[in-house]
């Protein structure tokens, strides 16, 4: 485990985990994990061109005995508390992409709440607005 990760790779981590959970990585969870990366301000000052190098670190530890264990101990220890709001934000968000929560992906986010120890209301509150975000006209 890499002791020099920084927090926005962390992040990255953080949503290749998420997307990853399911065995199908599929083109509406990267391109989301690409948006958030390129658009966000947690994301300021780092370097875009460097996502498939920090996905490729992360499908590593991944592959490692306990790696989604590891993968998320990594998180929970690299990003400071105060974004660990976030981080669950993103994790959601690339799980709502393409429109249905697999039950792999629906227990990993239970997991990463745990692991960031957020409080029910606030992951609540975040995977409500994501559902509004997402809703589509019937």
């Amino acid at each position: 485990m890499s002791t020099n990760t920084t927090p926005q790779e962390a992040l990255i981590y953080l949503m290749v985990v998420i997307s990853a959970v399911d065995r199908d990585m599929n083109e509406a969870e990267l391109r989301r994990i690409g948006e958030a990366v390129r658009f966000l301000p947690v994301f300021k000052g780092f370097d875009e061109q460097r996502i498939i190098e920090v996905a490729s670190q992360c499908q590593k530890l991944l592959q490692m005995e306990n790696g989604p264990d590891t993968v998320l101990n990594l998180v929970r220890d690299t990003i400071p508390a105060s974004l660990h709001e976030t981080a669950y934000a993103l994790a959601v968000e690339v799980v709502a992409a393409d429109f249905f929560a697999a039950p792999e992906e629906v227990r990993m986010l239970q997991i990463v709440r745990n692991r960031l120890q957020l409080d029910d209301a606030i992951a609540a509150a975040i995977e409500g607005a994501a559902k509004a975000r997402y809703r589509e006209l019937s």
